[in-house]
């Protein structure tokens, strides 16, 4: 085995061993307080909900009592773990990081032009996006220099090449504003005087779909062409982007794993039934 081989393969190891601890901790703490610290009680429930106690089952609204205190703390998980793997990777990486330059003014009017086009052009009319052409084409935009600030969810600098690396991360169904905004934002970075970020992105970090040219939910494709844009990565492009090769396959398995442990114990206790005989069958592909 060479020894890049061996660097991958040591590097995969520790970016498995972040991930893993990443999602414990959060699921840790998830599981501590609906079992321990503000669990479901159906007495409670009875009483401040006697309508909806009558008429549907108490095992309902358990549910929901857990996936209102799953959702609220797991809203960062995609950035927390990106952040994990790009530090193993990189060196470098922040999340939620503000960056400040200066834009020319018939570029920031050039940016706002584009959007208002995508959003509000229609039927035979309907002009759809092309991050080439449009990135080109604010980039020509003159005028004075105005000052802007943006705030990337994810930034990396890479500690060894200088390489300066922004991205929008969003949930693998993200909605329209959320990618306009998205987009606004990716613009302005490359639009900034002098260059403030090598590469900048509009990533998902997992693909519901498979295959990137069958990714097909409508919201951002309104904004984006999701299968050709290079702005654009899908699932696997992103965490080897970050990670390096096999990242994406490594983030695959430990969620996986770590999926099939926490899913028969959230049966067992918080339930308190036997899983099914196919609680092991959903997995990430």
């Amino acid at each position: 085995m060479c020894q890049s081989s061996e660097i991958n393969m040591d590097k995969q190891q520790r970016i498995a061993k972040a991930i893993k601890e990443v999602v414990s901790e959060m699921m840790g703490k998830v599981m501590e307080r609906v079992l321990i610290s503000d669990p479901f009680i159906k007495e409670k429930h009875r009483s401040s909900k006697p309508l909806y106690a009558a008429l549907v089952p108490d095992e309902i609204f358990k549910g929901s009592h857990f996936e209102r205190r799953f959702v609220t703390p797991f809203g960062s998980l995609w950035e927390k773990l990106a952040q994990v793997v790009a530090l193993e990777s990189h060196g470098n990486c922040q999340m939620g990081y503000e960056i400040n330059g200066a834009i020319r003014e018939e570029s920031l009017r050039r940016i706002q032009e584009i959007l208002n086009k995508l959003e509000h052009s229609k039927g035979k009319d309907k002009i759809k996006p092309n991050w080439n052409q449009e990135l080109t084409y604010i980039q020509a935009g003159g005028g004075n220099l105005i000052p802007v600030s943006v705030v990337c969810d994810i930034y990396i600098h890479n500690q060894e090449s200088g390489i300066r690396y922004a991205f929008e991360l969003k949930a693998p169904l993200p909605n329209s504003d959320q990618t306009k905004v998205s987009k606004e934002k990716l613009f302005k970075l490359l639009a900034m005087e002098s260059k403030v970020v090598d590469y900048a992105y509009y990533a998902l970090p997992y693909n519901p779909y498979g295959k990137k040219e069958d990714y097909k939910w409508s919201f951002p494709m309104r904004w984006f062409n999701m299968h050709e844009d290079g702005s654009v990565l899908i699932g696997d492009e992103f965490w080897n982007l970050i990670g390096g090769e096999g990242t994406y396959s490594n983030f695959i398995k430990e969620i996986n794993s770590l999926g099939k442990d926490y899913r028969e114990r959230i049966y067992r206790e918080f339930l308190g039934v036997a899983p099914p005989e196919d609680f092991e069958e959903y997995s990430l592909k």
